[in-house]
């Protein structure tokens, strides 16, 4: 069975018991949770979340600059007023850097990314910090919003403060 057939199936299956089609399209904790992509992180258990409690925002890295559009949307159209930035341990974008990636691309796709700033870090702490910062100075996000970070530890299951 491919793995678009396991999905449907599991669908099938979610569907039929499904109860919350009624759920308003703001979220009722109104927080946006920024993560990372990576396949170890399910925010909304890690986090106690149930669908309708929040905006789970994903991108490589859980970056600040990539996820800006959403956020937006997020707490301007539908009421965020926090916004809970998670970076997490053994995280992938430690591991190269943009000058990596871009030959990397050209030698395996023939192709240039010199232009894409991949957002890759060095200091796992400092990311979390430098997204937080970045987010309180931007001007499409108000000051009343409330902007946190946190390491998701991918070993321990621990979600842990960044100061």
């Amino acid at each position: 069975m491919s793995v678009e057939q396991e999905f449907l199936k599991a669908n099938e299956t979610y569907a039929a018991n499904f109860q919350k089609g009624d759920l308003p399209m703001p979220p009722a904790r109104h927080v946006a949770v920024l993560t990372c992509m990576d396949a170890r992180i399910d925010p909304a258990r890690a986090l106690g979340l149930e669908e309708g409690d929040a905006h789970v925002i994903r991108n490589a890295g859980g970056r600040a600059q990539d996820a800006i559009r959403s956020l937006v949307i997020s707490e301007q159209l539908l009421g965020t007023t926090h916004i809970f930035v998670m970076h997490h341990t053994d995280c992938g974008m430690l591991t190269f850097s943009n000058e990596d990636l871009q030959a990397k691309v050209k030698q395996d796709l023939h192709t240039s990314a010199d232009t894409i700033d991949f957002l890759p870090f060095k200091d796992l702490e400092q990311s979390v910090r430098d997204d937080v910062a970045a987010l309180k100075a931007s001007p499409l996000i108000p000051d009343n919003i409330e902007i946190s970070g946190f390491i998701y530890d991918v070993h321990s299951g621990k979600v842990l403060p960044v100061t």
